[in-house]
């Protein structure tokens, strides 16, 4: 039996709502610490993807590592982190949200740690598995605790906060690289990647002192009493009760008085979904292939290739254009933060990839220019820079909200799960594969097809995804069940 200690945060009052006249505040407030604490999880990710980029040149000249060691080493990460997405939703399932957080922070810790003290290509691969399994779990845990413990009206809001952690963890790493690659080289990397042990510490520490359980897992796990107080906090007390009638009716409904099996979960995602279920799956699957097809994790993984290719020959000025790219990818991603629940869902995506594809389209013909050329270079940087502004308005927060709200109760985890796994999959194909299809089509020929694919991926979102704005978690289901005409019509999603 589960004591209510080990259910809830030690910090979680046991008494009452908030008072009504200071409610709204302090339960927001509530809620946005929750979602800060949770998103610790991203920026471990985004550092441990982004600090290759610039450690790679360093472990290279170290360990003897080659262009096609290295092409593996950094696609593999993807690989791997296909494995802690799949495990993260069993695991968010059976042990919990909150655990979950805590075990992804040590496995994050221990991934950095022996990958820093690597003396070989086979200790390299071993720290970066450890690594990627834990990239897995993050890229899960966190968007399912944070659109569970969110309000409907700020869920929005909340949830864009893991993509803004993860941007600031990849603009972090970028400045670390740029910061220490003065040191010697058998140093130098080693502190680069090393720095990255030190967050799951604190991540730790929160996920087991300061972050209540999910009020929906509660419910889902037979402690309505416990689900009722984390309302109280984060929804306010008469909209507290609302809420959980609203969960237990749900659970009752779609789940019956248990927690569903493991297997069952699978047969109706995969074997036997329902309509709903399946235009869900649907538009998870669909979001997750194009957000990675469009080649961003090209230029997070190989920016100072691709600028060096341009003519950006100075090796300070190739770390410098790969931090102001961090910069401006980081900066852009506060956006969506608060446009999210005023604009909605599906303009901010059809926006991006918008903007996505015509950067591209920019950064390709940069290409077609001679490498001696100023004006080649300073293209490439700026497309570069506008192609990362432009997926930070959409599709780099706005996927990983959109499925995990979308999903309902007792599919939620192993679904992000499925759909986090997609996106490792298609990340490890880019990352495995772009050294190869540079030289094999061309650096421009390349970004045209990733530019391609990003006018795809928008057409996609105007004819499949309807809009989720302002919809509270249980009413999703609802919304894709109401048949293709009005689950997939854009002039249905805009009403």
């Amino acid at each position: 039996m589960k004591t209510e200690e080990d259910l809830e945060s030690p910090l979680l009052s046991d008494g009452a709502a908030p008072p009504a006249s200071a409610a709204s505040t302090k339960c927001s407030s509530y809620a946005l610490v929750c979602a800060l604490l949770a998103s610790i999880t991203s920026i471990i990710y985004g550092y441990n993807r982004g600090v290759m980029s610039g450690a790679q040149k360093y472990v290279q000249a170290d360990l003897g590592v080659s262009d096609g060691q290295l092409e593996v080493l950094i696609g593999a990460t993807s690989v791997y982190s296909l494995v802690g997405s799949l495990a993260a939703g069993w695991t968010c399932d059976r042990a919990g949200r909150r655990r979950a957080v805590a075990i992804s922070a040590a496995m994050f810790l221990a991934g950095s740690a022996v990958t820093a003290a690597a003396d070989g290509y086979a200790a390299l691969m071993a720290g970066q598995l450890v690594a990627g399994v834990a990239c897995g779990f993050g890229l899960v845990v966190a968007p399912v605790y944070i659109a569970e413990i969110a309000p409907a009206g700020s869920r929005g809001f909340l949830s864009s906060i893991p993509e803004i952690a993860g941007n600031s963890g990849i603009l972090l790493s970028y400045i670390a690289d740029f910061a220490l690659a003065g040191l010697p080289t058998a140093i130098n990397w080693r502190l680069m990647i090393g720095i990255g042990a030190v967050p799951p510490l604190f991540l730790a520490a929160a996920a087991v002192l300061a972050m209540p359980e999910t009020p929906r897992w509660l419910v889902l796990h037979g402690h309505p009493d416990e689900a009722r107080r984390v309302l109280a906090r984060t929804s306010g007390g008469a909209d507290a009760d609302r809420r959980l009638m609203e969960i237990l009716t749900s659970v009752k409904n779609n789940a019956g008085d248990s927690p569903p099996a493991p297997t069952s979960v699978w047969r109706e995602i995969l074997l036997r979904p329902t309509p709903a279920v399946r235009r869900v799956m649907l538009a998870i699957v669909g979001l997750q292939v194009f957000q990675q097809a469009c080649g961003v994790a090209a230029l997070v993984l190989y920016a100072p290739r691709v600028f060096g290719h341009a003519g950006v020959t100075s090796e300070r000025a190739v770390l410098g254009a790969t931090v102001l790219l961090g910069a401006v990818k980081t900066a852009a991603i506060v956006v969506p933060l608060f446009l999210a629940d005023r604009l909605g869902r599906r303009p901010m995506l059809l926006a991006s990839a918008g903007g996505m594809a015509a950067s591209l389209l920019v950064l390709g013909l940069s290409m077609w220019t001679p490498a001696s050329s100023s004006w080649a270079a300073a293209a490439c940087v700026a497309a570069a820079a506008a192609f990362m502004a432009a997926f930070s308005l959409g599709f780099g927060p706005v996927i990983w909200m959109y499925g995990s709200e979308i999903l309902p109760l007792r599919l939620r985890a192993q679904g992000t799960g499925i759909g986090t796994a997609v996106n490792r999959v298609m990340s490890a194909l880019v990352g495995m594969t772009f050294i190869s299809m540079y030289e094999a089509v061309g650096m421009a020929g390349s970004f045209y097809i990733f530019a391609a694919m990003s006018a795809a991926a928008w057409v996609f979102v105007y004819a499949c995804l309807p809009e989720t704005k302002g919809r509270s978690l249980e009413e999703m289901e609802e919304l894709f069940d109401g048949g293709v005409d009005k689950a997939s019509s854009p002039r249905a999603a805009l009403s």
